[in-house]
């Protein structure tokens, strides 16, 4: 299968180690500069700027931050341009987790590593399709570095790698021991508080004892922060802003008419103008304030354990091993009272389609004041809202060997990583019991005063399981391989196979039809992955070097994927260095786009053919099903870039990027199959929307491409103590994709119509370091952007999102014997996010709601 691919290549340099042997016998004892290994390459190197850019995050600078978890950290680097989620995003089925999205190409295109090796990806997929790695579940205290590779790397590292690499390695080697524990809260009067604790133990010098043994254990626990908790928030009335309204739900009438209100109040209601909450409508509605089932941010119990062993062998090879398991429970309200009315539907397993549960009022029923049958929207206020739990649980073991021996330095591991989901809810519907209930009338929709027996039978609660594995082999091999006359040539190759699997499953409840308007996400599937690569470092000059890496997977669902990469670097003096790289990626199709999948979700579009509120955003449900005849999405990645460091303390570095993405996995456009009358598109008798079935295929292109800038400079000073400015910013130049297939791409840069995209997006901190005392401020900036043109439903809507600015500032103290007490302030100005119409409020991609957090921690080593 894999004949005149790099596999032979591969395998023929892995075997070819022991006839080398005896040629670099002589070379054994050569003196040789200490070398790493940096993210994007297999071969070591001396070089402190490579031909990729890679930017490297430590354990200090991560402190210094005030930042106390790692999600906190990373999403705020300038690379994550936009399309990431985070535990904002609770209305989804990856409620509590966390991602990075680096070029704003999505999570599933940015590959997350653990000391340079892949882990499971979550349980389940965000947005039905994505798959990515939560970083909720990686520890924090347990980080030497990071190592964020802002360049395409499936030429090493295979798919998902098109946006680049973050790789998190963790502590080597470390000995002592040290604890903390810190406390924050808001000072908003929010009521959002967080404790964190943290504890390193280490033993062994490998070096000088022959082993070293290290555990990690850090945990942290926050309390929900709701809608209602927040005094710029709770009312929900954002009239006071350009093109805002009361955004509040009207419920409680009859016949389709918001203005056909029952004769008394039923549940948390009011009377309010339809114009408020609708511009253009008249008359009054009994309306509800959603902030009071909105949940922000989910309250987190959360606790993450390392234990990492290395044991010398010989004086040339070395065992270890390295378990590290997460635990989290993610607590949150999933929304209001499930809600009755036109397009209320249950699961027919059978079928793979949903029922229509008729919801019309027949005559005579208590809440019907007519003498015919008559529709009804309304709440189940009776039970109360519906709650979610998710408990989440990932491993990851890994035991391998590595060595050097015969000139040859190699590395072979195995490893099993997954991930686990438990997610419960509460407070929903019992179809048949509202069917039987809706027909003899024992529960009145029009009153809070039902008997608890009918509330009991209406109300059930379920649970989902899920679960993503990764088992996988590694072998690496690197070496010298001949010296040329600007220096020796570089030769890495390596083999990998591993199997990847996911089974996410719904409810009992839905799929025996019993549970009123489902959410479903199924997927089952797996597939083996076999992959060799191979990689050369050529001197061409001794101001120049090349090199040249190739892969080539083969995946059992699709077939094969071959990704090359070709880097220059050229540093013609000592304080210049020019870089470039162009290579080839690709993303393979995700399981649940490929394998056996079906999805059900609940999306608004605008219908323009509406025959009761045309162009206006109307809801429906969404069948997605997965599509086994899916290609990979291919890329095409060109960096160019230089770096000038005139001094040892000063650097400053420019690199472009430009990626052009092909064959990219979506479903159909929602908006273009309305606008097109597309048969897909299902409408009740009234003509209105009520479900459309999709299906994942390969579409348009998509090019990206903008520059990041880095600057570093230090001063150290006699009197005043050292100062160190180090800033990151990324310009947004072009993100091009067509709205629907065979459409003109538009450029969505510095917009929100692909997701919020802003031009600009920054971080720029500075240090000082003064005796026992050390302060960091730093100055996050996230551009403003213009609105979708689609979103404009009035004139009044604003055209532009404004700019995001925010400092934090974090004071340590050393003072004391073995101890630092660090005083960290987030949001130091206490900035409001910028008002977005599209969104309630604000776009919780890129910003958040805490107001100013303070945080105060104490760490003890021993």
């Amino acid at each position: 299968m894999f004949k005149h691919s790099l596999l032979t290549l591969a395998i023929a340099s892995t075997l070819a180690v022991p006839a080398l042997r005896a040629q670099d016998a002589d070379k054994a004892n050569a003196t040789q500069l200490e070398a790493v290994t940096v993210t994007g390459s297999n071969i070591k190197t001396t070089d402190l700027e490579g031909p990729n850019p890679v930017q490297v995050i430590t354990a200090a600078q991560i402190q210094a931050s005030g930042k106390t978890t790692l999600p906190d950290f990373l999403r705020s680097i300038s690379a994550n341009t936009g399309n990431s989620v985070n535990e904002q995003l609770t209305g989804s089925f990856s409620a509590g987790t966390a991602g990075i999205s680096l070029r704003g190409l999505g999570q599933q295109n940015t590959l997350v590593l653990v000391d340079g090796k892949r882990v499971s990806n979550y349980a389940t997929a965000y947005n039905l399709q994505e798959t990515f790695v939560d970083l909720n579940s990686l520890p924090l205290a347990a980080v030497e570095r990071i190592e964020v590779l802002k360049d395409g790397a499936s030429a090493v590292y295979g798919s998902d790698a098109i946006a680049g690499v973050v790789n998190i390695i963790l502590k080597q080697n470390y000995q002592g021991a040290e604890a903390g524990v810190s406390y924050g809260g808001s000072t908003e009067g929010t009521g959002q508080t967080e404790h964190d604790f943290h504890i390193l133990l280490g033993h062994g010098d490998i070096k000088k004892d022959g082993y070293n043994v290290f555990f990690a254990l850090d945990g942290t626990r926050s309390n929900q922060l709701s809608q209602d908790d927040v005094s710029w928030l709770r009312n929900s009335d954002f009239r006071n802003q350009p093109g805002g309204t009361l955004a509040w739900v009207p419920t409680n009438y009859y016949n389709n008419d918001p203005t056909q209100g029952f004769a008394n109040a039923v549940g948390p209601v009011q009377r309010v103008p339809y114009g408020a909450i609708t511009p253009g409508m008249a008359g009054t509605v009994w309306a509800y304030n959603p902030a009071q089932y909105t949940t922000l941010i989910p309250g987190i119990e959360r606790y993450h354990a390392v234990l990492k062993g290395t044991l010398k062998l010989t004086d040339s090879i070395q065992a270890y091993a390295e378990a590290i398991y997460s635990r989290s429970n993610a607590s949150f309200i999933f929304g209001p009272p499930l809600a009755i009315g036109s397009g209320l539907r249950s699961w027919n397993n059978a079928t793979q389609q949903l029922v229509n549960i008729d919801t019309t009022l027949p005559v005579g029923n208590p809440a019907n004041p007519y003498s015919v049958p008559t529709p009804v929207n309304t709440n189940l206020w009776q039970l109360g809202q519906r709650n979610k739990r998710d408990h989440t649980q990932f491993n990851r073991v890994l035991a391998g060997l590595q060595g050097h021996d015969g000139g040859w330095d190699w590395d072979i591991s195995v490893e099993h990583s997954e991930s686990q989901l438990d997610e419960n809810v509460t407070n929903f519907g019992n179809r048949y019991a509202f069917q039987s209930l809706l027909a003899d009338g024992g529960y009145d929709l029009a009153s809070d005063d039902n008997p608890a027996s009918a509330t009991d039978a209406l109300r059930i609660a379920t649970q989902r399981p899920a679960s993503s594995t990764l088992s996988s082999l590694d072998a690496t091999a690197t070496r010298s391989l001949f010296d040329l006359p600007a220096g020796t040539v570089g030769f890495a190759t390596g083999y990998q196979f591993r199997n990847e699997s996911m089974n996410s499953q719904t409810s009992a409840q839905v799929l025996s039809g019993t549970e009123l308007r489902p959410a479903i996400d199924i997927i089952d599937g797996s597939r083996n992955v076999q992959a060799a690569y191979a990689e050369f470092n050529v001197p061409i000059l001794s101001t120049l070097e090349a090199d040249v890496a190739g892969r080539v997977d083969h995946y059992s669902d699709f077939g094969k994927a071959f990704a090359p990469k070709f880097s220059l670097r050229y540093q013609p003096l000592d304080w210049l260095l020019l870089r470039g790289s162009f290579s080839r990626g690709f993303r393979a199709p995700s399981l649940p786009e490929i394998t056996h999948s079906t999805a059900v979700a609940y999306n608004a579009v605008i219908d323009p053919y509406d025959p009761i509120t045309p162009g206006q955003p109307r809801g429906f449900t969404e069948v997605y099903a997965a599509n086994p005849n899916l290609r990979p999405e291919r890329s095409r990645n060109l960096n160019a870039g230089f770096v000038v460091s005139p001094t040892a303390n000063t650097s400053f570095g420019v690199d472009y990027y430009h990626i052009v993405q092909n064959g990219i996995i979506a479903p159909d456009n929602e908006q273009q199959m309305v606008d097109d009358k597309d048969p897909r598109v299902i409408r009740n008798a009234q003509g209105q929307i009520i479900t459309l079935y999709n299906q994942y295929i390969n579409q348009q292109s998509l090019t990206t491409d903008g520059a990041d800038i880095d600057l570093k400079h230090v001063v150290h000073t006699q009197q005043f103590g050292s100062f160190t400015l180090d800033g990151s910013w990324t310009r947004l130049f072009k993100y091009s994709q067509p709205l629907g297939a065979g459409q003109a791409p538009v450029n969505s840069a510095g917009t929100n119509i692909f997701g919020s995209l802003p031009h600009w997006r920054g971080t720029t901190g500075l240090n000082w370091a003064l005796a026992d005392f050390s302060s960091t401020l730093t100055w996050y900036y996230v551009g403003g952007y213009r609105q979708n043109p689609a979103n404009l439903l009035t004139p009044q809507w604003p055209t532009e999102v404004k700019s995001w600015s925010t400092f934090d500032l974090s004071v340590a103290y050393s003072g004391i014997r073995h101890t630092t007490i660090t005083l960290a302030v987030q949001n130091l100005q206490n900035r409001r996010p910028p008002w977005d119409p599209s969104n309630t409020y604000y776009d919780l991609t890129q910003a958040d709601p805490r107001g100013r957090f303070v945080n105060l921690g104490v760490n003890y080593k021993f």
